[in-house]
């Protein structure tokens, strides 16, 4: 990543009275970029974000669910798993995006396919969110972002002219290996199930 180095600026005032003469100086910061790899988000200001290529092992991770139960990525090993990062429990996205998953979670369990939804929001929120909504499968609680810092989906956004920390919408795949085997970025919350799940058949043809 090119970087820039501060230089300085200054003008000379003299005081005829007392023979000083003052000098001010302004310091010049470079204006900070917006880089972008295939590889890394880079929001203003901010560092890459870690995005985790296909191909690439996928971080392990241990969240509890709405029942309080803890769940950890290894246990997975040897079946797909997807796991999905939305913003927020109960807004009318997220809620749209997490009902696909729940009408569809027949299919994924047929195609011996686990789903796990990850958000920031705590256990409690989780447990309402389950409820009102009729989900099935784990909502995993990531009190602090550490795992969508991992997954790099926690990152800068703005709304109305206001920024703040949130997450990116982003879908993986992870196959029977621990492998990133599809990520999906920018994701539509109505008729995404399908498309995860057109991704799983085709990772399960392609390993027989």
């Amino acid at each position: 990543m090119p970087t820039a180095t501060p230089h300085t600026t200054g003008s000379h005032n003299r005081n005829p009275r007392f023979g000083i003469t003052f000098t001010r100086t302004a310091i010049l910061l470079p204006t900070p970029r917006v880089y972008a790899t295939a590889s890394t988000r880079t929001f203003e200001g901010e560092i890459p974000l870690p995005i985790i290529d296909e191909g690439k092992k996928a971080p392990l991770f241990t969240l509890t669910d709405q029942h309080g139960k803890m769940h950890a990525l290894k246990d997975f090993l040897g079946k797909p798993v997807v796991v999905y990062f939305y913003p927020k429990d109960d807004t009318s996205g997220c809620t749209a995006q997490a009902c696909d998953f729940r009408d569809n979670l027949a299919r994924f369990k047929r195609a011996k396919c686990a789903v796990l939804g990850v958000s920031p929001q705590d256990v409690k929120s989780k447990s309402k969110f389950a409820a009102k909504h009729e989900l099935t499968f784990p909502i995993l609680a990531d009190e602090g972002s550490k795992v969508c810092e991992k997954y790099g989906v926690w990152a800068e956004k703005s709304m109305y002219g206001r920024k703040y920390m949130g997450v990116v919408r982003t879908t993986y795949l992870i196959d029977a290996k621990g492998k990133v085997a599809k990520r999906w970025d920018k994701v539509k919350t109505t008729d995404h199930a399908e498309d995860v799940l057109s991704a799983v058949k085709a990772l399960h043809a392609a390993a027989k």
